[in-house]
């Protein structure tokens, strides 16, 4: 992949939205740490498409030592064509289409009616970013209360919003396990990608994520944009002129198609 360098406004502002993002995500696991302790029942949101892959074992570990009821919420189950999977108790839904919400709801008011306490029950919902935590709460509760946003991690921290008369919800933003802080790279960037835990605008060579991406999913890259090729550079090349995203002397403008095959992946656009 050839590197290229600019130093336009548009890339000093994705330079700072990225180091901003770096602080906001220094603080997030402590919040989550936060919800695991004041809840009674955990929801982990996942992508239908990536369970294995959203799934966060540290957060499960941590789980199971505290003794709290989990129900692993397998959401954007209409981008998946087959969902296949041994985690249990599941509930499997779809924020976009609002299907399994009712059931859910009701599953989580009769484990709450179970639990012995005076204080009101809590539940936290909790997930990688992007995996549709705030959705799911605005549409348990009926309405438009959790903030969500486009970008991965938008929200910055807790928020308790009510179920019922004894029953509160705890939104908290997306987090990644610690060893992906850690132990980052191309591979990991690139996972982070696939499952919208980076936005499209947030990372830094869209080019090398696609060169990725298409190692694992050329049949459906190739499916989606009618571009038969196995080739990162080819396809770039191809869908760039298709979509007319071209430079002074008719080059064609890498970075802005990669981001454009990222972002209708993440806008669910490429079903998988």
């Amino acid at each position: 992949m050839r590197k290229r360098y600019s130093f336009s406004s548009r890339h000093t502002k994705r330079a700072r939205d990225s180091k901003n993002l770096r602080k906001q995500k220094k603080k997030f696991p402590d919040v989550v740490q936060k919800v695991l302790d004041l809840s009674d029942i955990i929801l982990q949101v996942l992508d239908a498409r990536f369970i294995e892959e959203t799934r966060n074992l540290e957060i499960e570990k941590e789980i199971e030592r505290k003794n709290k009821k989990i129900i692993y919420i397998i959401n954007k189950s209409d981008l998946a064509d087959k969902i296949i999977t041994q985690i249990s108790p599941r509930s499997i839904i779809s924020c976009t289409k609002r299907t399994g919400i009712k059931t859910l709801r009701n599953r989580v008011k009769a484990i709450a009616s179970k639990i012995n306490k005076e204080e009101k029950i809590i539940v936290g919902v909790i997930g990688y970013p992007n995996t549709g935590k705030s959705s799911l709460i605005n549409l348990l509760i009926g309405k438009k209360s959790a903030k969500t946003g486009a970008e991965a991690g938008y929200t910055k921290g807790l928020q308790k919003l009510k179920l019922s008369s004894n029953v509160i919800l705890l939104d908290s933003p997306g987090v990644i396990p610690k060893q992906e802080y850690s132990n980052i790279g191309n591979k990991k960037i690139a996972k982070h990608v696939k499952v919208g835990a980076r936005t499209y605008s947030q990372v830094k060579d869209p080019e090398q994520i696609i060169a990725e991406l298409i190692k694992e999913f050329s049949d459906v890259l190739q499916k989606h944009y009618n571009i038969q090729t196995k080739s990162p550079e080819y396809l770039l090349e191809k869908l760039g002129r298709q979509k007319n995203f071209l430079k002074k002397g008719k080059e064609v403008n890498f970075d802005k198609t990669a981001r454009q095959i990222i972002k209708d992946w993440q806008n669910g656009k490429i079903k998988v």
